[in-house]
């Protein structure tokens, strides 16, 4: 189910259009994503009574639609004797023939990374199971079976007691995890081992299902799976005898035996080859723009093409979400500009059937230079030019494309990547200029990775082979903002700063550990890490980014500007 946040009406028709399908394959069960009446995440909504309000009139109009059927579905309940303003309960309503039956409250408020839950919920203190047909469900909702595992922060709910076991002590014979669990690239592998080691440990079968879609930053994989114990032992224990793959789309039927005597003839599902990174990372950022331009009532986009991978990669990932026929792409060359990286642009949009304009700075760029180097000279400023001299092109191209997507009320893509955003390499209102950035939390390698992918898989793209000039990808990136200019003038190479940006935003590594751990020059780390301090500024005034890895830039990250913490080798 892919939900929009605070399209109760809308979210109310999807739960019941599932209600009818579930009816017609003769289910017993039908379960919903967390929260999925108001959709994931509601942040400051919750605070408003008339929200929480309308959202319970959601869940007892569903339940005049459950004869025949008990379902599930997520929403914000408000708490007897308690302003809503001070919290409510993040809830599981379970419905049946006209009445709510139960709920059960999520136990487990996930306050890290891009979670916040401590600020509006209250938690719940004890399980909860209801029948269906004989047998006894427990219900959990995300975090009550992650426990931060997945997030590397366990220790968060040490000494907690383990919502999953005492569900199972409760009397469930089946549990059934309802989640909005963002997507995170590396992170399936993990989940999964989780979801094995409860059903290994506790001894019942269990489904898990996600929410699907994009919702600001977040991207939500869809995916599902229903596990039972293995009685032979097998490899983990555990059988997966069913499974939804990421990004699917639809609903996943299963039976699910309960009697451990029908667990030895029940099959074990063939296991998926394992996607590439590159195909997930395409599929993430499709659906995000996707659902991003959706849900906020978008439906054209303008991006500039440089010529360059970013542009090229972020135009082949909107002409997937929306179509090429709905993109505006804009080359923007002046003197500096190489000759082929116009003609890369020019193919590039001709080989995805965009619609490209030629709009050349170089008159305006005259105008502003004759305009601002007599006044720098009566500063007695530098008359060599430097960064400010360069910055004036980037801003030139941000002004036009925030021009024509005013114009068209469409919404303009920022191209950056998280290489680029981490060491500053990017021109605060200019080339950040936007409303989405799209690579945001993508490495220049995985750019690159990416960049590959899709020219050697058009029938998993539908955008041709071979769409991203061959040129685009093995030239030396550049900025073009003077003469025969690279990255790597003034970088080291991507390799390190992606490799320095992983340890230093990902896994939170001090700068020693990072030169001990891969033997790069000092001197260039503590350069790195400085810089990426040094440019939190820029990041706090950049477009929204999409987030697909485990700490990306944003909310999930949050570092003071003015701070005078000195690295060391």
């Amino acid at each position: 189910m892919n939900p929009t946040v605070g399209d109760l009406e809308g979210n109310a028709a999807l739960i019941e259009s599932a209600i009818a399908e579930s009816k017609s394959k003769s289910a017993d069960l039908l379960v919903t994503p967390e929260l999925s009446i108001v959709g994931y995440p509601p942040r400051d909504l919750v605070l408003y009574e008339r929200f929480v309000h309308v959202s319970f009139e959601m869940v007892q109009r569903i339940a005049k639609r459950c004869d025949g059927i008990t379902v599930v579905v997520g929403a914000p309940r408000e708490i007897e004797g308690r302003p809503i303003s001070t919290g409510v309960a993040n809830s599981l309503f379970v419905l049946r023939d006209g009445e709510v039956l139960t709920h059960y409250d999520k136990r487990l408020l996930p306050t890290y990374d891009v979670f916040d839950e401590a600020r509006y919920f209250v938690p719940g203190d004890r399980p909860a199971c209801f029948d269906v047909g004989g047998v006894r469900v427990g219900l959990l909702v995300c975090e009550d079976v992650w426990r931060g595992s997945d997030a590397g922060v366990p220790q968060r709910y040490h000494g907690s007691s383990c919502p999953v076991a005492e569900t199972v002590e409760a009397g469930a014979q089946l549990l059934v995890t309802a989640s909005a669990s963002p997507f995170v690239v590396e992170k399936a592998d993990q989940q999964n081992a989780i979801l094995e080691r409860h059903v290994r440990e506790q001894g019942v079968p269990l489904v898990s299902i996600n929410q699907l879609g994009g919702q600001d930053d977040l991207i939500f994989d869809g995916g599902a799976v229903a596990m039972i114990p293995d009685p032979q032992g097998g490899e983990t224990g555990v059988r997966t005898i069913a499974s939804k793959q990421a990004f699917g789309g639809g609903a996943m039927l299963v039976d699910c035996p309960i009697d451990p005597d029908a667990w030895p003839s029940t099959a074990a599902i063939k296991q998926a080859p394992e996607r590439e990174e590159a195909e997930l990372l395409f599929e993430a950022l499709t659906i995000g723009v996707r659902d991003y331009l959706r849900k906020t009532g978008f439906s054209r986009v303008v991006i500039g093409l440089s010529g360059g991978i970013d542009s090229a990669v972020t135009a082949c990932i909107a002409a997937s979400a929306i179509g090429a026929d709905s993109i505006l792409g804009v080359a923007m060359p002046s003197r500096f500009s190489s000759d082929g990286s116009v003609t890369d642009a020019d193919l590039l949009a001709r080989s995805l059937g965009v619609t490209m304009l030629t709009a050349p700075i170089e008159p305006a760029h005259a105008e502003v230079e004759m305009l601002l180097e007599p006044l720098y000279g009566e500063l007695g400023a530098d008359p060599e030019p430097g960064v400010a001299e360069e910055n004036v092109q980037a801003r030139l191209r941000g002004l036009i494309l925030m021009g024509f997507a005013n114009k068209l009320n469409a919404l303009l893509l920022t191209t950056g990547n998280k290489s680029e955003l981490a060491v500053g390499y990017c021109t605060l209102y200019g080339d950040m200029n936007g409303g989405l950035a799209v690579l945001s939390d993508l490495t220049k390698a995985q750019v690159y990775a990416l960049a590959r992918w899709i020219n050697d898989n058009p029938g998993s793209t539908g955008l041709g082979t071979g769409v991203i000039p061959s040129d685009t990808i093995t030239k030396p990136p550049s900025a073009e903002l003077r003469p025969d200019q690279t990255d790597q003038d003034t970088l080291p190479p991507y390799e390190v700063v992606d490799e320095v940006v992983d340890r230093y935003v990902g896994a939170r590594q001090d700068a020693g550990v990072i030169i001990a751990e891969t033997g790069f020059d000092p001197a260039d780390v503590l350069r790195l890490v400085v810089m990426i301090d040094r440019n939190e500024y820029k990041r706090r005034q950049a477009a929204l980014g999409l987030k697909i890895s485990a700490i990306a830039f944003g909310p999930g990250r949050r570092m003071p500007l003015a701070q005078r913490w000195p690295h060391k080798s």
